[in-house]
């Protein structure tokens, strides 16, 4: 019975999946070009031939930047993105391009075959036409979008918080390409219409039709072409007869979760026997995924110290130097399953708080010491943490551990603020590389970073890993949100 009113859903998420597939494919298709184009025509410009080696820097090139744009997203959805921030991603994705290229022509000696004339046009033009395609296609969409025949017209059914910010978001938007037609509250009267005739007890008495029946009504004249249900407000049995009524329709349906509903579908489908169960809370890392969890931690730690044993020393060293005080700096801290580890840092600051009040690190913060604000800054005071990682405690990737007097606070402020300890924590996260790093001055910051920790829990993989650390790298460990 259930599958056949859902069915139109998965074919309308399917139909988008594919939409962004496809124009993911002709971005990528335009890029490559620019990327053969600015090169070509500026050698053959040249009495020199064009040699093996351009098609060989080329094709490497192409290679490089698709690789390292897929690290660093740059073929997400452009919603909410400025073009200034957009064309600081394609200049990163280019520049880390340039260096490889460089590196692998430093390798094998082969710098000197290259025209300096060609190769620095091709620097300087390929991002900026990279940019103006996209600033040109961004002003065509704006255009397309603002008439109103190119936008889809939408119904929100629901009340409550999230309903209110979704017929919000539509009405002060065009980037989704939709038109709000009514925001409709479900009735309160317990879904009188729902009582068939055949019940009513007095033929006399007139039954209004329900909001699903109004609905199917409204559709079948083309009013609207997009339903967004949002569950927990509206009721089961109105929700189901919704769907199976426009299933005979061509509106596409949406089904916006809320409170246990959004749990529900973030969770993981199970078994126990012939039981089917869905987990709400857990960790993804059972059996094979855990043992392949610690077998990349072991061997990148291990790495990682022993590429990092001079830098570790020379940091011990101007630690010792420029301030009274221990070299590390040790503090109580929740790890898995939320009991207390201990983690270690080079000190960076002249006291050594780890009581039932520790003040959060800040802009300008006087306690830190003469070389403490560089070494926070550029996150050498956690190559210690490595250690941790070792020892079992941490992760190389995973939620950033939190002070125990501020995981006290947060856990009553932020609903399923301990969740995040389903997992180890780790010196780098998901939450990090997208901006939530630094001090927590509001809730909202804490929120946020939460948001994106349980992400990363419920995604894991061991590729998503290797992502983080890569963008973590190729970012530098540096933040201006570090103080």
């Amino acid at each position: 019975m259930l599958n056949t009113p859902l069915s139109p859903i998965k074919n309308v998420h399917s139909a988008v999946q594919h939409s962004d597939a496809f124009l993911t494919s002709i971005a990528k298709l335009l890029d490559a070009s620019i990327i053969v184009v600015m090169l070509m025509v500026p050698s053959l410009l040249r009495a020199d031939a064009w040699s093996l080696r351009y098609t060989v820097a080329l094709l490497v090139a192409i290679m490089t930047f698709h690789v390292i744009a897929e690290l660093m997203t740059l073929y997400r959805p452009w919603r909410g993105e400025s073009v200034t921030r957009q064309f600081f991603r394609l200049l990163r994705v280019w520049i880390g391009t340039m260096f490889v290229l460089l590196f692998v022509a430093y390798l094998f000696k082969a710098t000197a075959g290259f025209s300096r004339l060609a190769v620095t046009t091709w620097f300087i033009m390929t991002p900026v036409l990279m940019s103006g395609w996209r600033t040109l296609a961004r002003m065509i969409l704006a255009r397309w979008l603002e008439r109103d025949a190119m936008r889809r017209s939408a119904v929100v059914w629901g009340s409550g918080k999230i309903a209110d910010q979704l017929a919000t978001t539509i009405e002060s938007s065009i980037g989704p390409g939709l038109r709000l037609i009514e925001h409709i509250v479900p009735e309160n009267d317990g879904q009188l219409a729902e009582v068939g005739h055949d019940e009513a007890t007095d033929d006399s008495i007139e039954i209004p039709p329900s909001q699903a029946a109004l609905l199917e009504q409204r559709a079948r004249r083309g009013d609207f072409s997009i339903l967004y249900i949002v569950l927990g407000t509206v009721t089961k049995t109105a929700a189901i007869d919704v769907v199976e009524r426009l299933a005979d329709t061509t509106v596409s349906v949406y089904l916006v979760p809320d409170f246990l509903e959004t749990y529900l579908f973030n969770g993981q489908w199970s078994s126990l026997g012939d039981i089917p169960l869905v987990s709400l809370f857990d960790t993804p890392f059972w059996g094979a995924h855990g043992w392949l969890k610690k077998v990349q931690d072991l061997m990148l730690s291990t790495v990682i110290l022993a590429l990092a044993a001079i830098p570790m020393a020379l940091v011990a060293l101007a630690v010792k130097l420029t301030s009274q005080g221990p070299i590390l700096f040790r503090q109580r801290r929740y790890g898995i399953d939320g009991k207390e580890i201990t983690v270690i840092k080079f000190r960076t600051m002249t006291v050594s708080e780890d009581g039932a009040n520790v003040i959060q690190a800040r802009k300008n913060d006087p306690r830190l010491t003469s070389i403490g604000g560089f070494l926070r800054k550029h996150s050498l005071d956690e190559l210690p943490q490595f250690i941790n990682v070792l020892r079992g405690d941490m992760s190389i990737v995973g939620p950033r551990p939190h002070a125990v007097a501020h995981n006290e606070v947060y856990r009553r402020k932020v609903k399923g603020y301990m969740l995040r300890h389903k997992v180890k924590p780790g010196i780098t996260g998901w939450a990090q590389i997208n901006g939530w790093r630094g001090e927590t001055d509001n809730l909202h910051k804490m929120e946020k970073r939460l948001e994106y920790d349980l992400w990363y829990i419920r995604n894991w993989s061991f590729w998503l890993d290797i992502k983080i650390i890569l963008i973590t790298l190729l970012r530098g460990f540096a933040s201006p949100n570090a103080y």
